[in-house]
């Protein structure tokens, strides 16, 4: 008696019921997206739901609900979680009680979305680049891939490089500081980078949800097929913008100085934490399956970047990009 044809990885997901925590940022929004494409039933849960109401006329009549939680309740997390077939845990932050949001606060979640009979858990860390003695971000980070790994063996564990995308807080960011700044100051220039397009993460952590079998119990790197420093990737955004700029290298000991001294502040350029773990990279291994495992095919940032810089260049799409602009 033959077989019948495989399922495609995310067909499991058609009808089933998955809690994004955490998903009113900036990935919880493509994830949103491409779950719904999926036919998945998407319930986003935050302490501020409302921000994301953007993303219900994208599902169709019932697909989309929002819950208001506290991670840190586990009352609160068991009510949110109640039905549902898969959990992706997006809580992270860079200030606060990171232990409570990231540490021991992930393995709650992991044992929250267990108890509730997920039969698919995504947990969303980050790269650690040696600095979990050094740094309570990674430390947490760290904690907390333990902790759900302890509490939900079979789930999937996923470390991103530096996410980027339209919407991003990177890449748009410097793009509008060097359309202003004809000198622009840039920390830890030699800092390698792996950039990864958010879309990318998205669709990785979807197949991970889809085939849980194939990718449970295992730990990813996601990380874009380019490498380059901060000074390059700076350049690189000035050309897209068609700009010649004066980029000011600062070197460590001046940086450092700058992020202890204003990185209290509101506003601040970056914390002294934020520098530690800029300097330090963020890069893949290479010891840990990336997105070639999970089914992805990396787009690298050269694809989209002269189209999103088109909105910095002088005179924007009427501008001629090979015109250097003062």
């Amino acid at each position: 008696m033959s077989q019948p044809p495989a399922a495609s990885p995310t067909a499991s997901l058609a009808g089933r019921i998955v809690t994004v925590l955490g998903g009113t940022g900036f990935v919880g929004r493509h994830l949103a997206q491409e779950l719904l494409a999926r036919g998945a039933r998407l319930r986003i849960a935050s302490r501020d739901p409302q921000k994301a109401f953007c993303i219900k006329p994208l599902g169709n009549l019932g697909q989309v609900q929002f819950a208001r939680t506290d991670v840190t309740r586990p009352a609160s997390l068991a009510a949110v979680l109640a039905g549902s077939d898969a959990v992706v845990n997006l809580v992270g932050a860079f200030a606060g009680d990171l232990d409570a949001l990231q540490g021991k606060g992930a393995g709650r979640i992991a044992a929250a979305a267990k108890a509730a009979g997920a039969g698919a858990f995504a947990h969303v860390s980050a790269m650690l680049n040696g600095t979990e003695a050094d740094l309570d971000y990674t430390r947490t980070k760290a904690e907390g891939e333990q902790a759900v790994r302890t509490a939900f063996p079979e789930a999937t564990i996923v470390r991103p490089s530096l996410i980027f995308g339209p919407d991003d807080k990177l890449v748009m960011m410097f793009g509008a500081l060097i359309a202003r700044m004809p000198v622009m100051p840039v920390f830890a220039p030699e800092a390698k980078l792996q950039p990864v397009f958010v879309d990318d993460v998205a669709e990785a952590i979807t197949h991970a949800l889809g085939d849980p079998i194939t990718h449970g119990g295992k730990t990813y790197e996601l990380a874009g097929p380019e490498v380059m420093t901060m000074l390059e990737l700076n350049q690189r955004i000035a050309a897209a913008e068609g700009r010649s700029r004066v980029f000011a290298v600062l070197p460590d000991a001046v940086s450092s100085l700058i992020a202890t001294a204003t990185g209290w502040l509101p506003g601040a350029p970056i914390t002294s934490d934020q520098f530690k773990l800029l300097k330090a990279g963020s890069t893949a291994t290479g010891t840990l399956p990336g997105l070639a495992e999970l089914g992805v095919s990396p787009r690298p940032l050269g694809l989209f970047l002269d189209r999103w810089m088109t909105q910095f260049r002088k005179h924007g799409r009427f501008g001629a990009k090979n015109i250097r602009a003062a």
